[in-house]
């Protein structure tokens, strides 16, 4: 393999290399702090990061905008305590059949048979309801969360109900959520990179040209679907295992709301705007969050009232909508520093039409 090769394959890659060098320059210099606090806030950013990649898949691919992801993270995360609880934990709390009550399974196979059972069930759902359009398909989605939120809080002998659900083994640190962050990463680049992802985004910016030259745009939706469901429901089990413990109440609007900040706020129509936006909006809640705790300043201490993270997120939203519809990113994917400042047209580093006339700034 000579370096023009070696040269195709790395500009071909370039938008998943940085954005994973970012995210792994961030967890080293927080690793060479030993902050064990600060670990924790970044553990937990990267799971949002694996969590936000998932819908971007979905909603980033087809313009589809949908509320009820959170269903799958709901699933997989239970689906891998289910699996992981020691028998003498889990027989404190829940029912289980014989084969899941008497026995504890290895955990990284519990997390991939945790990841394909929410991708199953989203096959089997969104077989009817890939094929709708605009608020039928988002107003559907969120139907399915509400409905499986309902099952699942009162699911007493699987879920424990509306209480905590506890004991599920602790593992999850910065380098595994890293390890899950960065296969998502490059998952979801190199779906946007094939046929199916670009028949999906083709559909995105026109349905009706889409279905004129032969595509069919419910199984493609439904390919991402799939996809996306899967990683939801990893970002479930990091989250499970990262905390220890379940409670239904945790997989609805609040995190619901959160995610779709992240996702809009870097803009959905790029793999990049999606991290840059679990980034920025990260850190913002987690800045207010401290205000709110309160900062000392000498023998004076400011604080801000509860609630003012939900408001700030929000202001940030509108202030995003109005004066930068596509995100953060505008759309566009890292680009290829080199070849005489040219942005590659190709490849999927700069995916999203040009903005109309009315909407440049």
């Amino acid at each position: 393999m000579d370096s023009r090769h070696i040269t195709a394959i790395i500009r071909f890659l370039w938008t998943p290399l940085i954005l994973s060098f970012i995210v792994l320059t961030i967890v080293l210099i927080v690793w060479a702090s030993g902050d064990s606090v600060v670990a924790r806030t970044i553990t937990d950013g990267l799971i949002r990061t694996v969590l936000v990649i998932g819908l971007y898949i979905f909603i980033g691919n087809s313009g589809v905008l949908a509320f009820g992801h959170i269903a799958f993270m709901l699933i997989g995360g239970y689906a891998v305590a289910w699996l992981t609880m020691s028998p003498f934990k889990k027989s404190f709390a829940l029912d289980l059949p014989a084969i899941l009550a008497d026995n504890q399974f290895p955990l990284f196979p519990s997390a991939i048979a945790a990841g394909l059972l929410p991708a199953i069930v989203a096959f089997i759902v969104g077989i009817p309801i890939m094929r709708l359009s605009g608020i039928a398909a988002s107003i559907a989605t969120f139907a399915v969360l509400a409905i499986f939120y309902t099952i699942y809080s009162n699911w007493d002998s699987w879920t424990f109900g509306a209480s905590t659900l506890v004991g599920i083994p602790l593992y999850v640190n910065m380098w595994v959520a890293l390890g899950w962050t960065v296969f998502a990463i490059f998952t979801a680049y190199l779906y946007q990179q094939t046929k199916y992802g670009l028949a999906l985004r083709s559909s995105r910016e026109d349905e009706v040209a889409a279905r004129a030259a032969g595509i069919n745009i419910p199984v493609q939706r439904l390919i991402a679907f799939v996809l996306s469901a899967f990683f939801m429901g990893i970002a479930g089990v990091l989250q499970a295992h990262f905390l220890g413990s379940l409670i239904v109440n945790g997989f609805w609007l609040g995190i619901t709301f959160l995610s779709l900040a992240m996702l809009i706020v870097g803009g959905q129509r790029s793999l990049t705007g999606a991290v840059v936006g679990v980034i920025v909006v990260s850190t913002i809640v987690e800045l207010l969050r401290q205000v709110e705790a309160g900062i000392q300043f000498g023998n004076f201490e400011f604080s801000l009232p509860g609630g003012f993270q939900e408001l700030g997120l929000a202001v940030l939203m509108i202030v995003i909508l109005i004066y930068r519809p596509w995100g953060i990113m505008g759309g566009h994917e890292v680009p290829w520093p080199f070849g005489h400042g040219k942005r590659i047209l190709a490849g999927g580093f700069a995916l999203a039409p040009p903005l109309p006339k009315d909407e440049r700034k």
